[in-house]
């Protein structure tokens, strides 16, 4: 099943970020952007004018937060300009449990606004001089909203998705097609959240599809296993799943 959704997308300003909750400094800004009206920010970092290719990372259920900017700027480091999406609003960071999942929830129950709002970041992401040959990754909630993005077909120019401890369902309504883009998916054998049988359903459904994809199953590792400093953070799981992503990178981009 493919989907259109009309974007309304308005740049707003621009400020920089300079942070270290994880013991960093950012090198890229955080970019403050409109949709429809209402006002979000994600970040960009550039790997300059020799970039590989771009990837648009997705935010877990917590928002973007030092995390993500980390990521884009070790994205960067590789030779990718790198930008992080903003799917709940300018300010809208939740720390509450119930407030995360309350964020989260509101876009799996209106899945033609979270696809809209991640294709006003690509678009943002673009406007801000990233490369159009991109990778789509999320992690948790946004591994979820990457495999959303993978089934819509809306995208344009992408070359692979990317999904790391995410959610895996797809919902009755949606389905893979044969042309949807490589999907690299890294899962921890120890996730009770999202379970190998999970795990095994998609696999069945991609090889049913006809999509080219990869599944990295690391031992001991639970769910959010690459937040660095993180109760879950799982050293090993994150460090091997990272090269292989680098690795797959390389190869889509």
């Amino acid at each position: 099943m493919r989907y259109k959704i009309p974007l309304t997308i308005t740049i707003f300003s621009f400020v920089a970020f300079a942070s270290s909750a994880y013991g960093f400094t950012a090198g890229g800004n955080d970019i403050r952007y409109e949709v429809d009206g209402e006002a979000y920010e994600g970040y960009f970092t550039s790997a300059g004018d020799n970039a590989k290719g771009s990837v648009l990372i997705i935010h877990d259920w917590d928002g973007i937060d030092d995390y993500e900017r980390q990521r884009a700027d070790m994205l960067a480091a590789e030779g990718y300009d790198a930008f992080a999406v903003d799917l709940f609003g300018a300010g809208n960071r939740p720390q509450a449990t119930e407030d995360k999942q309350a964020a989260t929830r509101t876009l799996y129950e209106d899945r033609e606004r979270m696809r809209h709002l991640t294709l006003a970041g690509l678009n943002q992401a673009r406007k801000e001089g990233a490369a159009p040959k991109t990778v789509i990754m999320g992690y948790c909630f946004g591994g979820a909203v990457a495999l959303e993005i993978a089934r819509s077909g809306e995208a344009d120019d992408i070359a692979a998705y990317t999904s790391f401890h995410g959610g895996l369902d797809t919902p009755e309504d949606q389905s893979y097609s044969s042309d949807t883009p490589p999907i690299y998916i890294a899962h921890g054998g120890a996730d009770t959240s999202v379970s190998l049988k999970d795990v095994a359903t998609l696999a069945t459904a991609l090889e049913q599809a006809g999509v080219t994809y990869e599944v990295g199953i690391y031992s001991g590792a639970p769910h959010a296993f690459s937040v660095f400093g993180s109760d879950r953070y799982h050293e090993r799981a994150d460090e091997r799943s990272w090269e292989t992503f680098k690795q797959w990178l390389n190869e889509m981009l």
